[in-house]
């Protein structure tokens, strides 16, 4: 094991004793509740503390128990998540409430295979939920603490490799203090995140910077130690944003994304890819472009008129970057609007050899024309979302 007993005695004392003195006051910490802690922990996964506490409150006051979260309808859990992203995280925590409804009986699990079983719930997340909910002595470990250990200890391996991982578990479980593991386990993530940084590490206000390893040797700049991952696939789009006339008046055209994928039955302005050419964006002049989106929102059964470019927008996916040109377009449909802002039947006829021509990835999209309004029952992924915001003046 890394570091001599002493060693390791002096990081856990020193780093409970800070954390009793300077730990935040987050709304999760306030009790033990697990359900509470399981959702805190599954919004905290790639998203800063402070972008998530609001979502927190607002998440925990609209589904205050799993039988709330279990029973919801899904559009409801994914609006509640609007702006968060990585939306497969809020997917995941309703199956898995439904889980803990069906076979635990509405109580989170108190063991590690039943908690891991859960849908979404990995080694970190089963930790996190055990150690700080139950005080079981387990570890979790996640950037924030594979960061502090490599630092602290010299751990000079790859912390991208399982191996590393493997190593860094067995390292964090024997630091728990015997009856200690929720504050030590919160610790040790805290450290992480506001002193032992990724960049500029505060080693001067670092309660066990004394024994530190890696600052002793200068090396706490380029620890941990990690292998570049694949950068994101860039993807360019072209994106219709198309305004209603007559009944329609003061509408745009959105359609629900397929029920599986990347965002699945999420709403979205209508693109279909871009023919990239490297160096050129999206690889198409603006006037085919719009030729191109006009061919497949009429086979859409929405025949539009281009208007002009509006704007560029982009996003980035764990492993899809995404280059949008959005253009405007005047919809040229002769009816009147139909109830709750569906397109009619006969303007959805889609064909989809045409569709597919056009450049056209679904067939079986439903369309609807909505206001500013009908934005706040639609969840929208964050790219759409704040193109909408925009237009509507939000």
């Amino acid at each position: 094991m890394r570091g001599n007993r002493e060693t390791r005695i002096f990081f856990s004392t020193e780093l409970l004793g800070w954390y009793e003195r300077s730990k935040r006051d987050l709304p999760w910490r306030r009790h033990r509740d697990p359900y509470n802690i399981w959702i805190s922990e599954i919004m905290l996964q790639q998203t800063r503390v402070d972008t998530v506490i609001p979502y927190f409150h607002r998440f925990i006051e609209r589904f205050p128990t799993i039988a709330d979260l279990a029973a919801a309808p899904e559009e409801d859990v994914l609006k509640c998540w609007e702006g968060l992203g990585y939306y497969s995280r809020a997917r995941n925590l309703q199956a898995a409430a439904k889980q803990v409804m069906e076979r635990h009986g509405g109580t989170v699990p108190n063991t590690k295979a039943e908690v891991s079983a859960l849908k979404g719930v990995g080694p970190y997340t089963t930790g996190a939920i055990l150690s700080i909910a139950f005080n079981r002595p387990e570890p979790a470990v996640d950037g924030n603490v594979m960061r502090v250990l490599s630092r602290y200890f010299l751990i000079e391996e790859d912390v991208a490799k399982v191996g590393t991982r493997t190593l860094m578990e067995e390292l964090a479980a024997e630091l728990i203090p015997e009856g200690r593991a929720s504050d030590f386990n919160q610790a040790l993530m805290e450290l992480g995140a506001l002193v032992c940084t990724p960049k500029s590490p505060q080693c001067l206000t670092c309660p066990v910077m004394a024994r530190c390893a890696g600052r002793l040797e200068g090396a706490e700049e380029r620890l941990p130690i990690k292998s570049k991952a694949k950068p994101p696939r860039p993807e360019y789009r072209l994106t219709a944003l198309v305004e209603g006339g007559g009944a329609l008046a003061g509408r745009v055209l959105v359609r629900r994304r397929p029920d599986t994928g990347l965002l699945a039955r999420m709403w979205e302005l209508p693109h279909i890819p871009a023919d990239a050419v490297p160096g050129e964006g999206a690889g198409l002049p603006d006037g085919p472009a719009m030729d191109r989106l006009a061919t497949a929102l009429a086979a859409a059964g929405v025949p539009a008129r281009p208007g002009g470019a509006l704007l560029n927008a982009e996003h980035t996916f764990s492993h899809i970057h995404w280059n949008l040109r959005v253009f405007r377009f005047d919809a040229e449909i002769p009816m009147q609007a139909p109830a709750g802002g569906g397109v009619s039947p006969a303007a959805v006829a889609e064909t989809a050899a045409a569709y597919d021509a056009a450049g056209g990835e679904d067939t079986t999209s439903e369309y609807r024309w909505i206001t500013r309004e009908d934005m706040d029952n639609l969840a929208f992924p964050n790219v759409f979302l704040r193109i909408l915001n925009g237009y509507f003046g939000s």
